[in-house]
């Protein structure tokens, strides 16, 4: 598996498409700005979203509990899985317990997160995809590249060829409608002959044992209500208290995502219809041990609004499949150190700390300070390279020290005057993407000694 900054290398390889993801992700990062400053109560909104996720995950056991009950009186059966090989094994006797061959499935992040598709293609069972670009990055054989925008990395020509090549659509034809409708045309027969229906879950609600399925194409809702069986997977994180905070995540969520001022279909279920089978899995896979760590369990508050995602300037130009987990982005760098710490720790380093991330998250997550304080156990666990770890070690050395550094920046900008080839060059890896500024005559130090007293 490559790192972070090995993927990333390839992925920004084509600069025009570099571009294009940069300025796509920021136009929607504007769109959310615009939303959020429509509305005078945002700040509270972001406050009370804030206060309801800490109180629930400080009492997560008793409303869990209630959950379990309430949905168990609804009809609904519960399913508890400890990682993501029990979610898959739960899913697969489901499955072949009824005999099931004809299964949809509507984007689930906490899905990719297991790997439930490859477990039951290596079953032989095959499951659709049925999110526009969900289904589109599934014919292409790669993992989504964003949490809510799935196939945010593929321009309308890619979309074309994939559709040509996959549902024989007129080669060459990019028009977005007529694209849409073959996929319209494709996914309303798998959902018409389905069987069973997978769905995530947003929001799941102690009080009354239902939960809330958010899409923007309804097809959540077509999988679940034409199936015989419902399957909702969700990480125990997703629970609220009470029907009357649903208010506050659904207008924080869809603006927070895309600038939309309420999602499209915000699906409230229940209970099963009659003849119908509703399960719903209830996962761990970490998320006990993430919320026993004192300086990470507010990632647990995460909502997947990816507003963080849009925000980040690395994100925006490494792409996100250059993350190599489900999960990517900024709160994906915190939340994977805490399944695999040695296969992710390059996660945390692959940030500015701008704070960005921060400014913008609907629940008030320090992601920035966590991005950092991971840095730190990691480099403490040992997982990083000896060269990082002497470079930070020389850094900090120099910065205690200001003496050394001032005389160590007068050096630099010198040799940078006079031998400019000696930081322009392919050893340097800021060098590789962007030309070197001209150094300053003086430092802002020199300078501020020479104009305090004007």
């Amino acid at each position: 598996m490559k790192s972070h900054a090995e993927a990333a290398a390839e992925f920004i390889k084509d600069g025009e498409r570099t571009d294009w993801h940069d300025e796509t992700l920021w136009f929607v990062r504007a769109k959310r700005d615009l939303a959020a400053h429509g509305l005078p109560e945002w700040e509270q909104l972001r406050d009370w979203a804030s206060e309801i996720k800490n109180h629930t995950l400080s009492n997560i056991s008793q409303y869990l509990t209630a959950f379990e009950k309430n949905a168990n009186a609804n009809g609904i059966t519960v399913h508890w899985a400890a990682d993501a090989e029990e979610h898959n094994r739960i899913i697969h006797k489901l499955i072949k317990d009824n005999g099931i061959e004809k299964i949809v499935k509507s984007k689930s992040m906490l899905t990719e997160e297991c790997h439930l598709n490859e477990y039951l293609n290596h079953h032989g069972i095959a499951t659709i995809d049925t999110d526009l670009g969900e289904r589109i990055v599934q014919l292409r054989q790669e993992p989504p590249s964003h949490i809510v925008l799935p196939a945010i990395h593929l321009k309308k020509q890619d979309v074309s060829d994939t559709f040509h090549e996959f549902l024989h659509t007129e080669k060459g034809n990019n028009d977005p409608q007529y694209l849409t409708e073959a996929a319209r045309i494709h996914l309303r027969d798998h959902f018409v002959a389905s069987e069973l229906a997978i769905t995530g879950v947003n929001f799941a609600i102690a009080e009354t044992g239902g939960f809330v399925v958010c899409t923007n194409e309804g097809n959540a809702d077509m999988g679940a209500h034409t199936a015989k069986i419902h399957v909702a997977c969700m990480g125990f994180e997703k629970l609220i208290p009470k029907a009357e905070h649903l208010g506050v995540f659904l207008r924080l969520l869809t603006r927070s995502a895309t600038g939309q001022p309420i999602t499209t279909y915000s699906s409230h279920f229940h209970r099963p219809r009659p003849g119908q089978q509703m399960h719903i899995v209830i996962v761990d896979n970490g998320r006990t041990r993430q919320l026993g760590r004192p300086d990470f369990r507010n990632s647990l508050k995460c909502i997947r609004c990816a507003a963080c995602f849009n925000t980040c300037p690395v994100y925006r130009r490494s792409g996100g499949h250059s993350y190599h987990t489900a999960v990517a982005g900024p709160i994906g760098s915190i939340l994977n150190p805490n399944l695999d710490m040695k296969a992710n720790a390059d996660l945390p380093f692959a940030s500015t700390l701008c704070g960005s991330c921060s400014n913008v998250c609907p629940v008030k997550i320090d992601i920035h300070e966590q991005l950092w304080k991971w840095r730190q156990v990691i480099v403490a666990e040992g997982y990083v390279g000896a060269g990082k770890k002497l470079s930070m070690q020389g850094m900090g050395f120099l910065f205690s020290h200001p003496n050394l550094y001032r005389f160590a920046g007068k050096m630099g900008r010198f040799f940078m005057r006079i031998a400019p080839f000696m930081v322009n060059n392919r050893l340097n890896p800021w060098y590789k993407q962007r030309e070197m500024p001209a150094p300053p005559k003086e430092s802002f130090g020199e300078w501020y000694i020479k104009n305090r007293k004007k």
